[in-house]
């Protein structure tokens, strides 16, 4: 129970007066349902003569206290001996016409409280998804990148689609749990405690007794559930990685060895959600096959009170009371589908709390300070590790204001990693890293990054427009400023050569662009932002010779008069730095220009005899 009201507390309060309006007609539905069936017992002993019992206004003071002690007795009988005595001054053909008005009358106002029972409902079911959505959404964006690292990107959007579903599932059947079924159980149990107090209690031991029985079969079904979703994860990872990786899939003929890992993962996920889906529905039988053995048992224990001269009980009583209770088993069957639904959707609420609980470790200073580049930024001893294996060990480096700092050396020696320090995509362990004196964790990221524009290898672009690529990050951006930041990128001519100029849409990740295209998208984009700081990172290294020329032509135009980082595998593209520094296994080993550095004849000069052969 404890974590129902968990599920109730995290998501519906801002919904709380749907759920009023809901639970308000939720009574009314049942009153109105219980008022129908109860008018069948005066009807059965006058139009069928199956009893003697005559019933005679009960004069009452509602400001007495006899009245409220015996309230039910006295509504109940002036209730009948109302219908008796309309029923007594007509035929029974007309008594039964009227009948048939009323039931229509009281079952097309039950009916529409039903209906808008459920209309309150919807707000609640559709706000509840979006705001979980929204929630992993602004998380995804916030967490650092470390936390992507140890997660694959298909489980992530398993979670945003098929676990959130189950989650809304699970909050509705949680709610039906809550404030429905439980609404029409009461009410229809004090109808059948005004008939017979004797068969109430009798069936109240019964119920409980099939409510542990479903219970039971629930707590493994979210243990099923759970792994169900992880798997579902798996495949959509899998999915994820075919599509991103379908040249080279294709290019190395291995068409049969992904379709056979997908189908293996898929098989599993098969087997899974057969056992998922095996005890979910045994809910519907073993609950019509409880409900039958509590119903002939209640038969049976009522048709004794009967026969029993000293019963308090007759037919009639007895029928209206099996009916009441008919419309209690409904209920307490969709209480025992409930428990299923919500032990699934709990299942997938920890998987999702994964993502909603993470907590970053790029965090802002309680006080932080302004920050700007005035003078220089100054690594000190800076060390780093992913996880176990130190990728900086020990670097100083200083980047004066309005130089260029290039970074040479192998794969893996550590250049994209000092780089990713200095906007701080992940935080050091030890040293600093400042900027005009001052260790960036003192500051925001926000204003950090704002003094930063990167330009990477890979040139990250959307499914949206020239103009709002370029635009991108940059609030208010005019027409001209936009296109005079292509021109200075060299791509204003092949934009304006397409159909719709500056407002065509450039497909998924810039699908529909050359690569040297995309990279001057992306330059364009920095122009635009005007950044202090710019961090270059293997940005003309997948070009041809063509795309990286003119490339390289607007990376120039871009690196004027600011303090500029670049990592570089193609060394003739750093000739001009002020400082090149050569890095191998996370140390800076060699540091000078390139004159210098040649003249040394040691680790540059080995990589550029390397290049050159």
């Amino acid at each position: 129970m404890k974590d129902f009201f968990l599920l109730f507390k995290r998501f519906i309060p801002p919904y709380n007066h749907f759920l009023g309006l809901s639970i308000a007609m939720n009574i009314l539905s049942a009153m109105l349902n219980l008022l129908t069936f109860v008018c069948i017992k005066p009807i059965l002993e006058i139009l069928f003569k199956t009893g003697e019992v005559a019933y005679e206004y009960m004069a009452f003071d509602v400001f007495s206290f006899d009245f409220w002690r015996h309230a039910g007795e006295i509504i109940k009988n002036n209730f009948f001996w109302y219908i008796s005595n309309y029923i007594g001054q007509y035929e029974a053909t007309t008594a039964l016409f009227i009948l048939a008005l009323y039931l229509i009358f009281a079952t097309v106002l039950r009916t529409a409280a039903m209906y808008l029972a459920v209309f309150f409902m919807i707000p609640i079911r559709t706000g509840v998804v979006r705001d979980i959505r929204n929630q992993i959404n602004d998380k995804i964006v916030s967490l650092p990148l470390s936390f992507f690292s140890e997660e694959r990107k298909g489980d992530i959007l398993a979670r945003i689609s098929g676990d959130v579903n189950e989650i809304e599932a699970s909050i509705m059947s949680s709610l039906d749990m809550l404030f429905k079924n439980p609404i029409l159980i009461i009410i229809y149990l004090f109808g059948m405690l005004a008939l017979s107090w004797q068969l109430t209690i009798f069936v109240l031991i019964l119920l409980p007794l099939a409510g542990y029985v479903m219970g039971r079969i629930g707590k493994q079904l979210k243990k099923t559930s759970f792994l169900g979703q992880q798997q579902w994860g798996l495949l959509m990872s899998q999915i994820e990685e075919t599509l991103g990786g379908l040249r080279i899939i294709k290019a190395f003929n291995a068409e049969k060895k992904i379709s056979e890992r997908f189908h293996a993962s898929n098989e599993i996920f098969k087997k899974t959600t057969t056992r998922i889906f095996n005890r979910q529905q045994l809910a519907h039988p073993m609950s019509e096959f409880l409900g039958t053995i509590t119903i002939a048992i209640v038969l049976w224990y009522g048709g004794s009170l009967i026969l029993n001269e000293n019963s308090s009980i007759d037919g009639a009583t007895f029928i209206v009371f099996l009916t009441i209770f008919y419309l209690l088993i409904n209920p307490a069957k969709d209480l025992s589908k409930s428990v299923y639904s919500i032990q699934k959707g709990l299942a997938s609420l920890e998987r999702v709390d994964k993502i909603l609980k993470a907590e970053s470790n790029i965090l802002d200073p309680e006080q932080p300070k302004p920050v700007a580049l005035n003078d220089k930024i100054e690594y000190e001893n800076v060390w780093f590790k992913y996880r176990e294996n130190w990728v900086v060990k020990g670097v100083n480096l200083i980047i004066p204001k309005g130089k260029t700092i290039a970074l040479v050396g192998q794969s893996g020696s550590g250049k994209s990693t000092l780089a990713d320090l200095l906007p701080r995509f992940y935080d050091i362990q030890e040293g600093s890293i400042r900027i005009d004196g001052m260790d960036i964790r003192n500051a925001k990221t926000h204003d950090i990054r704002q003094l930063m524009g990167i330009v990477n290898q890979e040139a990250i672009l959307f499914n949206d427009t020239f103009f709002n690529n370029i635009a991108f990050g940059v609030e208010n951006a005019t027409k001209a400023q936009v296109e005079e930041a292509a021109k200075i990128a060299n791509a204003h001519e092949f934009i304006i050569a397409s159909d719709e100029g500056y407002h065509t849409n450039i497909g998924d990740r810039g699908g529909k662009l050359s690569g040297g295209q995309r990279q001057r998208i992306s330059i364009a984009r920095a122009v635009l932002k005007n950044p202090p700081v710019l961090i270059l990172d293997e940005a003309t290294s997948a070009l041809d010779t063509e795309s990286e020329r003119l490339v390289q032509d607007a990376l120039d135009r871009l690196m004027q008069n600011r303090t500029t980082l670049v990592i570089a595998h193609r060394l003739s593209t750093i000739k001009n730095a002020d400082l090149i520094c050569v890095m191998h296994e996370g140390e800076i080993v060699e540091r000078g220009t390139h004159t210098e550095l040649l003249a040394k004849n040691s680790y540059y000069s080995r990589l550029c005899e390397m290049q050159s052969f």
